[in-house]
């Protein structure tokens, strides 16, 4: 098998020479490092990450942990950070992070602590405090995309008043009976993504001297699924007595689900109900859902260079400012959302 000697010799350089040209780490000059990569393809050569970790201290590899694998949001998220790492030369490890338990236990205590990865994602979930003091005082990054993580530096949407503007929406409208179908945990997590969305909603309707419609504060929780909007949507809309005139729903796919339950009991929509969703699923336009987009692509591609903006420049040393800066958020309106009827 080639080493780094070989290379070396080939390129009529020396082996640190070589190792700094392979790697990008130090001054080489471009016609030395041109010799060098020509040299290292001819005989086949491929360098070592084990090797170059031990004399870098970096692995190159940034670990992921997300709460689900196989829902849009979190899919998009991954496909942004993966193509921002591949392009910065690093690999992207991924972990599943339960609830709570055992489990989760072994993620930050064993595969995120001690094995090698050069910083940590959280997207979308909420870290307690030993979780995040048990990577960075191992000296590794930490940064939440969304989610809570105290002590982390953040990236994420303004939930709270993204929700706002949803609801101001349907205000605008003319209606006045309007309910909001929460994501699940929104009353029990008060800095959750799902319990901001869910403020943003109270703002506004308190504001307008406004009473939601549902029983018992006019916000009933749902996964942030299809089928926990349709069967969240037959619980708010099967009594035609208490129905509202409008919902905002903390998630597209709550919304397509609600659709669905609006259409099985006979409700037009919008001309007896608006529905405005949050989040710019890629269905949505299909569906011509009136929704809250926000772009969760591009949210990982942020990610990933605010990391790579700490490993490059020492982490501790980078002016952390821009990480509490909210994300991009804008109002999409389409055919799902009408005036209230009369």
């Amino acid at each position: 098998m080639p080493a780094i000697g070989d290379v070396a010799r080939l390129a009529g350089v020396s082996k640190s020479t070589a190792s700094r040209a392979l790697s990008g780490r130090g001054y080489v000059a471009e016609e030395t490092r041109l010799r060098v990569e020509e040299a290292a393809q001819r005989i086949g050569y491929i360098a070592s990450p084990d090797a170059a970790s031990l004399v870098t201290g970096r692995t190159k590899n940034v670990g992921v942990v997300i709460p689900f694998v196989n829902r849009w949001f979190f899919g998009e998220v991954l496909e942004g950070a993966e193509r921002a790492l591949l392009s910065a030369g690093y690999d992207l490890t991924l972990y599943n992070l339960a609830i709570g338990g055992p489990e989760r236990d072994r993620v930050f205590d064993f595969f995120l602590a001690r094995k090698r990865v050069d910083a940590v994602i959280a997207v979308g979930v909420d870290l307690d405090e030993r979780e995040v003091d048990t990577i960075t005082s191992r000296g590794k990054p930490i940064l939440a995309l969304g989610g809570t993580a105290p002590g982390a530096p953040r990236l994420a949407i303004d939930d709270r008043a993204a929700a706002g503007l949803a609801t101001q929406h349907l205000i605008q409208l003319g209606h006045t009976r309007i309910a909001h179908l929460a994501g699940a945990g929104a009353g029990s997590a008060a800095r959750s993504v799902q319990a901001m969305r869910t403020a943003g909603f109270q703002d506004r309707m308190s504001a307008a001297g406004l009473v939601p419609v549902g029983e018992p504060s006019g916000v009933i929780e749902a996964d942030m699924t299809l089928p926990g909007g349709y069967s969240a949507g037959l619980q708010l809309l099967g009594h035609p007595g208490a129905r509202p005139t409008a919902v905002f729903a903390a998630s597209d796919e709550i919304a397509f689900g609600v659709m669905r339950a609006a259409e099985r009991l006979g409700i037009a929509v919008p001309s007896a109900l608006s529905i405005i969703g949050f989040d710019g699923h890629e269905h949505a336009e299909l569906f011509g859902l009136t929704t809250i987009e926000q772009y969760p692509e591009e949210q990982g591609r942020l990610a990933v260079e605010t990391v790579m903006e700490w490993l490059g420049e020492g982490y501790g040393e980078v002016d952390l400012a821009t990480a509490g800066v909210p994300l991009a958020t804008r109002l999409v309106v389409r055919s799902s959302t009408t005036a209230a009827p009369r």
